[in-house]
């Protein structure tokens, strides 16, 4: 709950949740984005994040729980807030209204930590009954959903970071181009439906972020960036515009403007930022220009981020090639997409979606999967393929080496592809995504470590593959029914059939007793692809 509240009482509706800590998120090379970015990233992993505990409070049996009275007058604050203005998720939201909502959710976050950096937390609980959970969760999802409907693309990508601009009584939203952790995420939240997953792979494949010579993607898209020349000029119209700038320019005053030998118009090379310019116009002020910079402050200021667009400077992700930023794959980002887009494939078959949208997701996963360094020979690679590198710049083989928190999501996916599960306490086999060809097509020795840390074999024979799950080696074989033949340490054996093992034996295998010596699954051939 205090993870929810922390997010949901920073969110700002159709934009996402308000990075205003002082801290980046997972992807630091965005850490300028903190204070003007606004985070659909984060939005789109709390929506899964709150679905997991929907599905948590439906399968529980308590109907109350004892929380903190300080939080729960926080939580009730935050309730009261998202139920008053539910009305608004059936359209858009306008400007106004989202600085109503941001404002009383902020202040509501405010309240609380106020409370608490002066007065600590009082020792009391306060009950909140399961319903009450259930209604506030549902009221948060609708919120999230309505937000990730409204940033889907034209191009059937999602927004990953937007940028919130404050004025009296109004914020408004202007968006960032495409990024790949946005789309990372939107696959991941659970939201979509498997046509919407395999709308956004398509339009990755077609987009800016696909770079066909390693067959794989960008963080951001590549573009030039401005010759020190082109940098710092102002359009001649936007002086046309002012009757300041033209007025300074011809009394030839350089405080703020001036005009070079090509006629071109610049700002005070001394200007750092648009504070500089502040001070500037303030000295001006109490000169002959008092009259016009009373006037025209406010939209010499807009030329200004006009020009030089500030607000959207994201940090090394925008500014300069390499370590993540321009024309970079960063390879941990692709295991990311890999994974998320095998969450789909699963969803899809478990639905029964129709073997059209399940073949095309699977071409995906298997694309993605071809385009992981591993997969390739060192010179396309431009490393030793199985050494971990951070990324791999426009121009040049793989960077930066390291081990990054690729290898997680590489060893999930892997369990994925080979069709391992636990459900409700039970181990389960059921390897859909899993390729015929990856089978061994001549008898080989499998070598591994038991439970007991003793160096073993076993002989696998054609159409085998193996691998150990909690240290019991599972040899998968190809065959005409579905079953698995348990070994265990008295030289006992059982059969099942199905490819579901029991709760009891489960446990053992999880817990690593040493009695579940050995799984042999049979798999039908039609389960693989």
């Amino acid at each position: 709950l205090a993870t929810v509240l922390a997010k949901m009482s920073n969110f700002i509706p159709e934009a996402g949740i308000w990075m205003n800590t002082q801290r980046p998120e997972w992807n630091d090379a965005n850490n300028a984005l903190v204070g003007n970015g606004v985070s659909m990233v984060t939005l789109y992993y709390l929506r899964r994040f709150i679905n997991f505990f929907k599905i948590v409070f439906e399968n529980t049996n308590k109907d109350r729980f004892e929380v903190s009275t300080e939080l729960v007058d926080f939580y009730n604050e935050v309730t009261n807030i998202l139920k008053a203005h539910e009305n608004l998720l059936s359209t858009e939201v306008d400007d106004k209204q989202r600085m109503t909502i941001m404002e009383s959710l902020l202040n509501a976050a405010s309240d609380y930590r106020n409370h608490i950096y002066n007065n600590a937390f009082s020792g009391r609980k306060t009950t909140i009954s399961l319903e009450n959970l259930k209604n506030f969760v549902n009221t948060s999802l609708e919120y999230l959903e309505h937000s990730i409907r409204a940033n889907k693309r034209q191009d059937n990508l999602y927004h990953a970071y937007n940028l919130m601009t404050v004025s009296v009584d109004k914020v408004s939203i202007s968006n960032l181009s495409e990024m790949l952790e946005g789309q990372v995420a939107v696959l991941s939240s659970g939201y979509l439906s498997s046509t919407q997953a395999l709308e956004i792979l398509d339009a990755l494949k077609t987009s800016a972020l696909f770079r066909e010579d390693q067959y794989s993607y960008l963080l951001y898209p590549n573009k030039e960036l401005p010759k020190f020349t082109n940098r710092n000029t102002i359009p001649k119209e936007l002086v046309s515009k002012s009757a300041l700038l033209q007025k300074l320019v011809l009394d030839k005053n350089n405080q703020i403007i001036e005009q070079d030998v090509k006629g071109a118009f610049h700002f005070n090379g001394n200007f750092k930022n648009a504070n500089d310019l502040k001070e500037a116009l303030n000295l001006l002020s109490e000169t002959n220009y008092k009259s016009l910079i009373g006037s025209e402050s406010k939209l010499i200021l807009n030329i200004f981020e006009e020009v030089f667009n500030h607000k959207s400077f994201t940090g090394r992700s925008g500014t300069f090639y390499g370590y993540e930023g321009l024309g970079s794959i960063y390879w941990h980002m692709v295991s990311k997409l890999l994974l998320s887009v095998q969450e789909n494939c699963l969803k899809a078959i478990n639905n029964n979606e129709s073997p059209e949208i399940v073949g095309r997701l699977l071409e995906h996963y298997y694309e993605i999967h071809a385009g992981i360094g591993v997969h390739k020979p060192p010179k396309l690679y431009g490393a030793f393929p199985t050494d971990p590198y951070s990324h791999t710049p426009a121009g040049k083989g793989a960077q930066q080496p390291g081990m990054t928190g690729q290898v997680k999501e590489d060893i999930l996916c892997r369990f994925g592809e080979l069709g391992v599960f636990v459900n409700k306490g039970q181990l389960q086999f059921y390897p859909c995504l899993l390729r015929k060809r990856e089978f061994l097509k001549e008898e080989k020795r499998y070598q591994y470590v038991d439970v007991q840390q003793n160096h073993k074999s076993l002989t696998l024979s054609k159409n085998a593959l193996a691998f150990t799950y909690c240290q019991v080696p599972v040899v998968y074989e190809i065959a005409e029914e579905n079953g698995i033949e348990v070994f265990k340490n008295n030289n006992a054996r059982e059969q099942l059939d199905s490819l579901i093992i029991d709760t009891s034996t489960s446990e053992k295998i999880f817990k690593r007793t040493g009695e579940i010596t050995l799984l042999k699954v049979r798999l039908n051939r039609s389960i693989l692809k």
